[in-house]
């Protein structure tokens, strides 16, 4: 087979991935494995993993960075951008479009309605996460206890981005060595010291299209653990920092990404068209996608290597420490935000029981709130 034909069927897949695969990070997962390893056999069940494991090591939304390791895998290097750009742009497009839509009608009673009763299910679908994250990700005294530094450095206004890769650093370069108590004191004194640093450097954005996309490069190529953990940063960089944000624009936000298919990361997409329109959601989404095409083809090329290495284990075992921390943090601060009253507090737990009981696709639990949204509130 040519390498045309082979780069069109990667495209062709990606792009119905694109616009099907609902879910969230896991689910695309699953996905792409049974599309290319069971129905296609691109990759042996092994290769799979192997360029799993890589994904899971760079910074970055794990499955975008798993599809252009498939595409590279079945097509060179063509493939790994073809892969990328098709599973992210149809995401991107019909989350531009909700945002437009969220621009012109926000103001509408029924369009309230549905947002406000979609914000508990959204608190819910994050609560799902972390409590995945966290059976895999503290699996260790060393993780909990970087886990807790986290929080407390968090806690005292360090810098997310700093307290996960400080968090990275201090789990590899300590080994199996280190003391439990001292690990604490650094994680602390390092993430408020590092953020002190920062903000005299001076780490705030401005609403202008070349802001925004530094901003979004930035968030892209630091967020390790989870696309969850972008959540985290979001909050604190634009809602409680630079105040361009609500607490309720950021919920808005986060349903979106949730109820769109493709990656979580298109969260970018509907804030930047807030901050700047169309423009604005252009350049977010290529911002806070780009370090992940580098960081993707970058690893390529030792992917053996990362995974033998035992500090890069332990680097990714810190982060995912920390990780657990700072999603825990802002699921409390939205779920302040979205369970405003009794109705609310119903509509959570009634989700929780349907995605964490009854294992309903999340997607489908935001659209029964939104339509109870638009019925009743």
């Amino acid at each position: 087979m040519s390498r045309f034909s082979r780069l069109r069927e990667v495209a062709v897949l990606f792009l119905r991935l694109g616009l099907t695969a609902f879910g969230g990070p896991a689910a695309h997962v699953a996905i792409i494995e049974e599309e290319c390893v069971r129905r296609r056999q691109w990759l042996t069940r092994e290769q799979f993993l192997d360029v799993l494991g890589a994904a899971n090591l760079i910074p970055g939304p794990t499955s975008t960075e798993l599809a252009m390791h498939v595409g590279l895998r079945r097509a060179g290097w063509p493939g790994l951008l073809v892969a990328g750009v098709s599973f992210i742009v149809p995401a991107a497009l019909v989350v531009g479009v909700l945002a437009a839509v969220y621009s012109e009608a926000g103001r509408l009673p029924a369009f309230d309605g549905v947002l406000r009763a979609v914000k508990p299910v959204v608190v819910v679908v994050v609560l799902q996460a972390l409590i995945g994250l966290s059976r895999t990700a503290l699996r260790s005294t060393r993780t909990v206890i970087v886990s807790l530094a986290a929080l407390a450095a968090v806690a005292l206004g360090a810098s997310e981005i700093l307290v996960l890769l400080g968090a990275g650093v201090l789990s590899a370069a300590a080994g199996r060595s280190w003391r439990p108590a001292a690990a604490v004191a650094v994680c602390i004194a390092a993430g408020a010291t590092a953020t002190a640093v920062a903000a005299a450097a001076g780490m705030s954005v401005a609403v202008a299209l070349p802001s925004l996309f530094a901003y979004f490069v930035k968030a892209g190529s630091a967020i390790f653990g989870s696309g969850y953990v972008l959540l985290a940063l979001l909050r604190s960089d634009l809602v409680a920092g630079s105040h361009w944000l609500t607490e309720g624009q950021l919920l808005d936000a986060i349903a979106v990404g949730q109820i769109t298919p493709g990656p979580v990361f298109t969260t970018a997409t509907f804030i930047g068209f807030l901050l700047g329109g169309p423009a604005g959601a252009a350049v977010a989404t290529v911002g806070i996608f780009l370090p992940s095409f580098v960081f993707t083809a970058l690893s390529a090329g030792v992917l053996h290597r990362l995974q033998g290495s035992a500090a890069a284990r332990r680097f990714l075992d810190g982060v995912s420490g920390a990780a657990v921390a700072l999603i825990a943090l802002v699921t409390w601060t939205l779920a302040q935000a979205a369970v405003t009253d009794m109705t609310m507090a119903a509509l959570a737990v009634l989700a929780a029981v349907l995605v964490g009981w009854f294992r309903l696709n999340s997607s489908w639990a935001l659209a029964g709130a939104a339509a109870i949204g638009a019925c009743l509130l």
